[in-house]
């Protein structure tokens, strides 16, 4: 099981996104989402991420390099999945755990609950906190092929974890998982951060979550 440590990062103020995202770059390290779990779905980007926390937000920081991208869904909480999409389920400490999923745009899918079956979605106005920003711009596309390089940073603000009763994030145990995936690009694809042992591709799977220590 793979473990993580989410560094603190100290802010006097307030600052912005592109101040956020140079803390997060120089504090933080690059960790690697790199598992191949299923021998069906052999195609593997590169994905790295950095995370860090001030306490009251997440940030969230993603490197992709893939050969097909895609970006059809612009609804908040649908299916994020099926375009080239990077994703945080995460259990703050309890039974529950929530998945945050963003495609490569920036669209959001953040539900909450125990499992697969049984989830409830988040307020989409508490969604439209959370700030994000791809170097991809926020416009939908259709199917690509090539060499794509993106990235993308998020700002979760603490109330994004709406039916918790987080009042910060020092200090906490969690645990966690970090994903790429794009169910219909033009290449299927699963990757992970921690494995998964099912027989097939499921990443509702809390069991195979690792261990995340906030500090």
């Amino acid at each position: 099981m793979n473990q993580l440590f989410v560094k603190e990062i100290k802010t006097q103020k307030s600052v912005s996104f592109s101040e956020a995202e140079h803390l997060l770059e120089k504090h933080c390290v690059s960790n690697p989402i790199q598992i191949l779990n299923w021998k069906d779905f052999s195609y593997m980007p590169k994905v790295n991420f950095r995370i860090g926390h001030t306490g009251d937000e997440i940030w969230l920081k993603y490197y992709v390099k893939e050969k097909h991208i895609r970006a059809r869904e612009t609804r908040t909480n649908g299916d994020v999945y099926k375009d080239s999409c990077v994703e945080f389920f995460i259990s703050p400490g309890e039974k529950n755990y929530y998945n945050f999923e963003f495609s490569c745009i920036g669209t959001i899918h953040l539900g909450y609950g125990p499992g697969r079956g049984n989830r409830k979605f988040v307020d989409p106005k508490i969604i439209e906190k959370i700030d994000i920003k791809s170097s991809l711009g926020s416009a939908p596309f259709n199917d690509k092929s090539g060499n794509f390089e993106w990235e993308m940073m998020i700002r979760i603000p603490i109330e994004s974890f709406a039916y918790s009763n987080l009042k910060t994030f020092k200090g906490l145990n969690a645990e966690a998982n970090f994903y790429k995936c794009g169910e219909e690009t033009a290449v299927m694809h699963y990757v992970t951060w921690n494995p998964i042992k099912t027989e097939n591709p499921d990443y509702h799977r809390p069991e195979f979550f690792g261990k995340v220590q906030f500090e």
